[in-house]
């Protein structure tokens, strides 16, 4: 069965299992879901539902996404996001997602925005060996040569260079759900997810599961 929510990251914590072991979790804060719209192959060429997660003031959101949620008779939601799905027969417009979707033991792919580091150069950014520290060098945290004589004159596409690093979409595999506490929207999983605290994070059932 296709399971997916999104929530919010909160930090990361430890807990203990009945054996006394120490297992490193990160915390998610899933607020129910609300799905908008229903899309299928029929009209759109595939099966998809968008649903919505997060408050918002109506006044921040712009017309056409008024419009959707309108339509769909729920209150505005900070984020959209869909989800393809094989059948999606048992959802309808309204219906809430919750975090018992998933049980402890399920393997998930969590999807979030890393973190921004700013412009950065190659020894942070690609793990570079810098050069001597001595004064005469003159070679301490460059990138060394860029192996273009005249032929061929030019420097390679994807050669590592200084440039913007972290903010990019990230997806971390096959992680376990360790623990899931409907009564708070909270659902704990093992191990370190793509993102800030407060960011905002996908949660699906892995591929590799």
């Amino acid at each position: 069965m296709n399971k997916a929510i999104m929530g919010k990251k909160i930090g990361m914590t430890q807990i203990f299992d009945e054996k006394g072991r120490m297992i490193p979790v990160t915390v998610v804060e899933a607020t129910p879901n609300v799905v908008v719209q229903i899309k299928t192959e029929e009209k759109e060429g595939y099966n998809a539902v968008q649903v919505g997660f997060g408050e918002i003031r109506e006044r921040l959101v712009n017309k056409p996404r008024k419009g959707t949620f309108a339509k769909a008779g729920v209150t505005p939601k900070r984020h959209l996001k869909e989800f393809r799905f094989e059948d999606i027969s048992s959802y309808n417009i309204k219906d809430e997602i919750t975090v018992d979707v998933f049980v402890p033991g399920d393997r998930v792919d969590v999807s979030g925005v890393s973190k921004g580091k700013g412009f950065q150069g190659v020894i942070k950014r690609w793990n570079f060996s810098r050069g001597p520290e001595s004064h005469g060098s003159k070679f301490h945290r460059t990138m060394g040569g860029m192996g273009a004589a005249s032929d061929p004159g030019r420097t390679f596409k994807n050669k590592k260079l200084p440039g913007q690093m972290g903010n990019v979409n990230r997806t971390v595999q096959n992680l376990e759900i360790v623990k899931v506490m409907p009564e708070r929207n909270v659902i704990l999983i093992k191990g370190g997810i793509p993102g800030p605290n407060k960011g905002t994070v996908v949660i699906r059932n892995s591929v590799k599961a």
